[in-house]
């Protein structure tokens, strides 16, 4: 059997990201684990046939803070129990971030929500859950949130 020691719990601050911060705090509760939560943003850059619009300093660092202001808040929220809990933030693409942090943290499972988005809205979006489940080196566990109609 497994051992859960490491948690890893990425966010992007939705109600299913919620979700699935609750799940995993029942199951590292009941099997004495740790947690870490961590976002990642990413710097936008829209290319263009000319060249490219990227973001300024000034916005790059607003995005920074405001992504650490609001890991901070979901990690404070639950800081105090049994569980112990930290975080990592991150800049970068988020599925690529998740994996990273969990090979530099030795998680031993991701616990990340999923939108349940379809058409054109997951074309549009992506999907950071399905492209973490295809690439990680680690189990995954997938909690759904509510769909989108």
């Amino acid at each position: 059997m497994a051992e859960f020691r490491r948690i890893l719990v990425p966010t992007d601050f939705t109600d299913t990201s919620e979700k699935a911060l609750d799940w995993a705090f029942a199951l590292a509760e009941r099997l004495g684990s740790a947690i870490t939560v961590m976002h990642s943003y990413e710097i936008p850059i829209v290319g263009f046939p000319d060249g490219a619009l990227v973001a300024t300093a000034d916005i790059a660092a607003r995005m920074a803070e405001a992504s650490g202001t609001g890991l901070e808040h979901v990690v404070a929220k639950r800081r105090g129990g049994k569980t112990k809990v930290d975080s990592v933030l991150r800049e970068g693409v988020a599925w690529e971030e998740i994996n990273k942090v969990a090979d530099e943290i030795d998680a031993d499972i991701i616990v990340i929500g999923t939108h349940g988005r379809k058409g054109l809205a997951r074309a549009l979006l992506g999907s950071v859950a399905e492209n973490v489940v295809r690439t990680a080196t680690r189990p995954v566990l997938t909690i759904h949130g509510p769909r989108e109609k």
